[in-house]
């Protein structure tokens, strides 16, 4: 007669695991099960949560003042790159003529930091704050002249300006010197309206003291007839009351 078998091992794996016969119903609840035990186990209690999100309002407040030095640092950064740009342009600024005062280069340190050439002409940092950007304003808008991040760049567009507007310049003198100059023709202008502001006032004025003896000879006639009238009433009661 044959011996039994042995029994098979018993299985070692874990009994939590799905086993092949459950359901799908029955394996997805146990998935649910097991993802809200993990979630509630770390949580911990109340204090444990508030103490937890302390330490996160703690790092960010760090994150935000890092992040605010950073951008401290930046601006920085760019005001540096523009004063070593205005540094490079001091050789062609000495060149300037003397009576020539429609540069004026320098760095305003502002929220966007800029190196103005002149009035309408500047130099920002790009988003990157390496590149330069040479700007002007002009009646159609803001243009771009010039946009690189070599200094020499700079410093060769913003002579080309200079250069251009100096010339501007000695167009408009020469157009002024040809006129007869506009410094002249406002110094006639100015003694002209002069000239009829005091004649306007000496009208006013004459005008002013004829009204005022009008109005005395008007006064003294008015005062004249009416004592005159008041003589006449007198003599006319006398007469008729007391006379007779």
């Amino acid at each position: 007669m044959e011996e039994p078998l042995p029994a098979p091992p018993a299985d070692t794996r874990d009994a939590d695991q799905p086993h092949a016969s459950t359901t799908p119903a029955e394996r997805l609840s146990l998935l649910v099960e097991r993802e809200r035990v993990a979630r509630k186990g770390p949580t911990g209690s109340l204090d444990e949560r508030m103490a937890s999100l302390s330490g996160a309002l703690r790092r960010a407040r760090l994150e935000n003042a890092e992040r605010s030095a950073a951008i401290s640092d930046l601006r920085a950064a760019e005001i540096a790159r523009l004063e070593m740009l205005g540094e490079a342009l001091s050789p062609v600024l000495a060149q300037l003529p003397r009576d020539c005062d429609i540069f004026d280069v320098g760095v305003a340190p502002a929220e966007r930091p800029r190196l103005f050439i002149d009035q309408i002409g500047f130099v920002e940092m790009d988003r990157d704050r390496r590149t330069y950007r040479f700007l002007q304003d002009t009646r159609h808008g803001r243009v771009t002249l010039r946009e690189s991040d070599s200094i020499d760049d700079l410093v060769e567009a913003i002579t080309s300006y200079i250069a251009h507007r100096l010339i501007e310049r000695e167009k408009a003198l020469a157009v002024d010197y040809a006129s007869g100059g506009a410094a002249r023709a406002l110094g006639v202008k100015v003694a002209a309206a002069r000239e009829r502001a005091n004649a306007r006032e000496n009208d006013k004025s004459l005008s002013g003291k004829t009204t005022r003896v009008a109005a005395f000879i008007a006064e003294f006639f008015g005062a004249a007839a009416f004592f005159a009238f008041l003589a006449v009433l007198a003599a006319w009661i006398y007469r008729a009351y007391f006379a007779g």
